[in-house]
């Protein structure tokens, strides 16, 4: 019955269905936010994918506090809370956001529903605070001299950790991946999702992109030249660069 679904996410009659990836067999239901699009495993209520792209930074409203229900997402399809993933584990485990609430931040529509639990996963402190971020910043300051396509997801292993199925219905992911694309350029990295991915072991975990479709099943839409691309630091943050 779900792959017959069609959802209406807010306003402008945007329709959200179902659709087959490379990455996974099963069936994803595809949330066209604005701005940005998830593709969301009911199987796991969590979402496996998400892109968008950057353009210059117009945009500094201020991120929600609160997180949120997608109102227009199947509760089957969901986490069963907005509660602190920190008050249910001794491990320190963020709220972790998919697509930065600073990369939404042009429009209030937008910066709002990157608060939805559909964008959130279970991420470990050190790893969303550090090396997570540290790519996000890169994004944020590569978008004022050209346009970056931001691809990536999360990667779930063989023996699952189950700390918040109890609390959130969700499984915790072993590792996070993704792509940044520029016009010629592309970078890639597959960041464990533990507390030793620190900002300063960002480089540790670059990988070409020809590595990361073996690991995570994905076909990146660059040329194959680029795929094979494997640099030893990962692109450096631009002096005066605003991060905010």
């Amino acid at each position: 019955m779900l792959a017959a679904f069609l959802l209406l996410i807010g306003c402008g009659k945007q329709t959200t269905q179902p659709e087959s990836t490379s990455t996974l067999n099963n069936q994803l239901l595809v949330l066209h936010y604005e701005g940005f699009t998830l593709w969301l495993d009911c199987s796991r209520r969590a979402s496996a994918r998400f892109k968008y792209t950057l353009t210059r930074d117009q945009g500094n409203r201020k991120r929600h506090k609160r997180f949120y229900l997608d109102p227009d997402v199947p509760a089957p399809c969901q986490q069963t809370s907005t509660d602190s993933y920190q008050r249910y584990t001794d491990e320190r485990f963020d709220r972790g956001h998919l697509v930065p609430a600073n990369h939404a931040d042009n429009s209030a529509k937008a910066i709002r529903q990157s608060n939805f639990m559909t964008n959130i996963l279970p991420q470990a402190s050190n790893m969303n605070r550090g090396a997570w971020l540290k790519t996000e910043e890169i994004a944020e300051c590569y978008r004022d001299i050209e346009p970056v396509t931001v691809i990536g997801g999360a990667i779930w292993g063989d023996n699952p950790r189950t700390h918040f199925i109890a609390s959130h219905g969700v499984v915790t992911p072993d590792a996070f991946w993704k792509v940044l694309i520029r016009e010629d350029r592309a970078i890639a990295w597959i960041i464990p999702n533990t507390a030793e991915a620190t900002r300063k072991r960002l480089d540790r975990y670059l990988v070409s992109i020809t590595d990361l479709e073996a690991r995570t099943g994905e076909t990146i839409p660059i040329d194959a030249w680029l795929k094979e691309e494997s640099p030893e630091v990962s692109w450096l943050i631009p002096m005066g660069c605003d991060r905010g």
